[in-house]
């Protein structure tokens, strides 16, 4: 290898580290298409009552797209994980807002759960346990493994879930001013827009400070590797066994005989 090759290989690396954590972002937060199940439901609850200002029509018209969302999901034999969030959201807001009968209160469950996310991100940090690592372990195949024998990671996924929780705690400083003040459309038409913007600025923040951390432990890899090695002491202990019972014949000479072991042969009587 000469001196230029190196930093060729290290580059690689590099950037093969950046494009798995990338895949492994996409997965853990669904990527465009679970943007769009997010924001579809409050866009068109929110386009329906500016139009005609009728909260059952709107209601029903955001949950059904969320049904229809896990319907196409369930057909394609896709992870529906995201969208079964969206509908189980858009339906405890429905149900708040027509028990209600205020059509602020559809988005006030999704905001509470907002709030309620910032508050976790930022405890389970200071706890040590930073929940944006319990929700990528599995994804990166490390599980837990970073808690203990990566520190490096471990910075790395506490500074995540910090920058997680305050970004979610600015966007419920927005929102619960506006659900006290502001009317049903102004506060759905900023809730929708920002949907998108806060929560790319955290998985990018998130995606800088992992493309910097050292690479993950695979644990599913290393309890694969220790069933391999033992199986084979296991064959290799049988093995030795059966020689020792004489099931199988032990060292010999190249003519079959058995050989001496101060370095000859038996003679025959």
């Amino acid at each position: 290898m000469t001196s230029l090759d190196k930093p060729t290989e290290e580059t690689t690396e590099a950037d093969d580290a950046r494009a798995v954590t990338e895949a492994a972002l996409f997965e853990a937060f669904g990527g465009v298409r679970g943007m769009v199940e997010t924001v579809l439901p409050g866009l068109l609850f929110v386009t329906i009552f500016t139009l005609n200002n009728d909260l059952h029509m709107s209601a029903i018209a955001a949950l059904a797209v969320s049904v229809v969302l896990v319907v196409v999901r369930l057909a394609m034999k896709d992870t529906v994980k995201h969208a079964f969030s969206g509908v189980f959201g858009v339906a405890f807001g429905v149900v708040f807002a027509m028990m209600t009968d205020n059509a602020k209160n559809f988005y006030l469950p999704g905001m509470l759960y907002t709030l309620g996310l910032a508050l976790a991100y930022i405890v389970t940090s200071l706890a040590g346990v930073p929940l944006i690592g319990l929700i990528l372990g599995p994804v990166f195949k490390e599980n837990l493994s970073w808690r203990t024998r990566n520190p490096g990671r471990k910075k790395a996924y506490t500074k995540a879930s910090y920058a997680w929780g305050f970004i979610l705690l600015a966007k419920s400083a927005i929102l619960f001013p506006l659900y006290w003040w502001a009317d049903t459309e102004q506060l759905g038409w900023v809730l929708v827009t920002l949907k998108i913007p806060p929560f790319l600025l955290a998985v990018w923040l998130t995606w800088v400070f992992l493309a910097k951390a050292p690479a993950p432990i695979d644990v599913f890899a290393e309890m694969e590797a220790a069933e391999e090695a033992e199986k084979a002491e296991k064959a290799e202990r049988e093995r030795r066994e059966q020689e020792a019972d004489g099931a199988l014949p032990g060292p010999s000479g190249a003519d079959g005989e058995p050989a001496d072991p101060r370095g000859g042969r038996h003679r025959k009587a």
